[in-house]
């Protein structure tokens, strides 16, 4: 009888250990290691001519809800939010829910109000500058576990799984109608 309860132990054991080692994994696994990670390319799902862009409605969004907050705005900040509230001519994309169009809350600043938008997509539209550097800053980390050489450790050989980060997927984006990209982006990376 005390056999069966002694593998039992063993195999706990081995699972704590396993265990431990994903965790360090997962610890091991920083911003910069994620950043490094390809982003993966996909096509654009919008594909308008300049005829086509010119014959749109020109679509000017509002925040469909804004919520004050008690804090008060940093006056050194002043002229980096007056550059960030300009309004840009962008198309934005669902690459996760093609179609759907996009619901997100916008912050840029403490101080100013948090905003509710809801933009359409795969169409011409004018929005803040901080809201179409949001949506483009809306990105995923898709991570597999590939297996490391056994290695082993105490006389018992035992097989670690390390964390790689493949590749960084793009979920939301928002693309300049412009050609002339300084325009959009201004002195600031989009």
């Amino acid at each position: 009888m005390a056999r069966p309860a002694k593998i039992k132990e063993t195999e706990i054991e081995k699972a704590e250990k396993s265990f431990e080692s994903f965790n360090e994994n997962v610890k091991e696994l920083t911003m910069d290691r994620l950043k490094q990670a390809p982003k993966h390319e996909v096509e654009e799902q919008t594909k308008l001519s300049q005829k086509e862009i010119r014959k749109s409605n020109e679509t000017y969004l509002k925040p469909m809800r804004s919520i004050s907050g008690s804090d008060k705005f940093n006056e050194k900040y002043r002229t980096d939010w007056e550059f960030q509230k300009e309004y840009v001519n962008f198309i934005a994309e669902n690459r996760e829910l093609k179609g759907s169009a996009i619901e997100i809350w916008t912050r840029p600043f403490g101080g100013v109000p948090a905003e509710y938008w809801e933009v359409p997509v795969n169409k011409p539209v004018w929005g803040p500058r901080y809201l179409a550097e949001q949506i483009t800053r809306c990105q995923y980390h898709r991570l597999r576990m590939e297996d490391a050489a056994i290695k082993e450790q105490f006389g018992f050989a035992q097989m670690n799984g390390v964390m790689v980060a493949d590749t960084t997927e793009q979920r939301l984006d928002a693309i300049p109608v412009s050609k002339n990209k300084s325009l959009f982006m201004g002195t600031h990376s989009f």
